[in-house]
């Protein structure tokens, strides 16, 4: 039987880039849930001293899913254009059910 894998990814924006951000996870959004193996990819915001934070909530069917996503054209052409607008690294929590 196969683990499902979950990724809860977040992303900070610089300055005058929020737009821009979100116009490229909403891109992700739509490629990334026609991926066989995606069963969910979320989007979500949250406001904090007038910041903008982005939030990805991101559950596959297997590691081998979430490997096929990260082997996809429209994941390298995402991490090659986002890093260059956000104000640090992408926050990437990889996570596995308790059982």
């Amino acid at each position: 039987m196969s683990t499902p894998v979950v990724v809860f990814a977040s992303f900070v924006p610089l300055d005058g880039n929020t737009e821009a951000v979100r116009q490229i996870l909403l891109g992700m959004r739509a490629s990334t849930r026609e991926e066989p193996g995606c069963e969910v990819y979320d989007l979500y915001t949250a406001e904090a001293d007038g910041r903008t934070t982005f939030h990805l909530f991101e559950r596959y069917t297997d590691a081998d899913a979430l490997q096929a996503h990260r082997d996809s054209d429209h994941y390298k052409a995402y991490r090659a254009a986002i890093p260059e607008l956000l104000d640090g690294p992408i926050g990437v929590v990889v996570l596995s059910e308790v059982r």
